[in-house]
């Protein structure tokens, strides 16, 4: 088997803890307004004995003046320029400048890392991060001038990123004229499935990170619901024979079932003993194809550095590699038979 480059042993294993802090915020009672002032009132004088009498004089205070209260507004906070086309309902789009296409990387990839990103911004980031790094990976020209413009922090993520996009590309020897016969749904929440990853490494000793890029890889953490070319199945893409002997007896479209299955599979081929060489074999088991084994783990890497950019992930759409370029398949999308490329986008153009 061949081994991943890059140093993946030391992060692609590594089992992080995606922790969600809590602020206990205690409101302090504000004081009871003050009293009202009393009125004050004198006493009558009482003049010296004569025959005139002098009328009792009173003073009283004026009550305070109530001011009317003020309210200060702040207005939120603008998000990145980059992202505010695709906040606003905008497609994702990807520049053909390589200047602007790393301005476009570092903006999705800061924000991705950011516990406070709204999640508008978080899902927006995720998009143009997909399609940013596709763009990346089909101009290798690009990568001193888009590397060298990122964050040193932001350099060895980014060029995982577009390496794991160049394996997979290369998978491709001949791009369809037609559309798959596809479902396209809406995955599950991104904690809920975190919980799945997480509770199936507990089990099978298999790292959550490397069963999210399984499932990224395989179905769009959940959003393709369709047959694979090879009969394939479920959100982890089980053949029958397969799932019968590792599935547990579950049902293998379920997501939690799923998880759980392909964590048995991949624990029974070496995927559970903390070595690359084990995880390189066991990922072989599930796809015979090294581009595949090194394509997943530079994914798994990326997540095992930052946990938080599998929220990223998670705001992958499916987008599908024909002979006219790339398709955006939405949300809704559904065919029960191949669909002519030319006929869709007469139909759904892209941005």
């Amino acid at each position: 088997m061949s081994r991943a480059k890059g140093g993946l042993l030391a992060v692609a294993l590594a089992v992080v803890a995606l922790g969600a802090g809590a602020l206990a915020v205690t409101a302090r009672a504000e004081p009871d307004a003050a009293a009202n002032p009393k009125e004050l009132a004198t006493a009558p004088t009482i003049p010296p004995a004569t025959n005139t009498t002098t009328a009792p004089t009173t003073t009283t205070t004026a009550p305070p003046t109530t001011l009317a209260p003020t309210t200060t507004t702040t207005a939120p906070p603008a998000p990145p320029a980059a992202l505010a086309p695709i906040i606003a309902g905008g497609p994702a789009v990807a520049s053909g400048d390589p200047v602007v296409l790393a301005d476009q990387i570092a903006q999705a990839e800061l924000t991705i890392r950011d516990p406070a990103a709204p999640t508008a911004w978080l899902m927006a980031a995720g998009r143009l991060q997909q399609v940013a790094y596709r763009a990346l990976a089909t101009h290798a020209e690009w990568d001193d001038v888009v590397l060298g413009r990122l964050p040193a922090s932001l350099v060895e993520p980014a060029s995982r990123q577009a390496a794991a996009r160049r394996e997979f590309r290369s998978m491709h020897s001949r791009l369809s004229d037609n559309l798959p016969a596809w479902r396209i749904a809406a995955p599950l929440p991104a904690d809920e499935l975190l919980g799945y990853y997480r509770e199936a490494e507990a089990q099978f000793g298999v790292p959550w990170n490397v069963l999210a890029a399984v499932n990224l890889v395989e179905t769009g953490m959940g959003r393709i619901v369709g047959l694979s070319s090879a009969g394939a199945q479920g959100p982890m893409q089980f053949i029958p024979g397969t799932w019968a002997a590792y599935g547990l007896g579950g049902d293998v479209w379920n997501h939690r079932d799923a998880i759980m299955g392909a964590a048995n599979y991949l624990a029974a081929n070496g995927g559970d003993r903390g070595t690359l060489e084990g995880m390189n074999n066991a990922l072989f088991r599930y796809n015979n194809d090294n581009r595949y084994v090194r394509g997943v783990l530079q994914y798994a890497s990326v997540m095992a550095q930052d946990p938080r950019t599998y929220y990223g992930f998670h705001a992958w759409e499916i987008v599908f590699l024909s002979s006219a370029g790339d398709i955006v398949l939405p949300v809704g999308y559904e065919s029960y038979e191949s669909i002519p490329v030319a006929a869709w986008l007469a139909a759904n153009p892209q941005p």
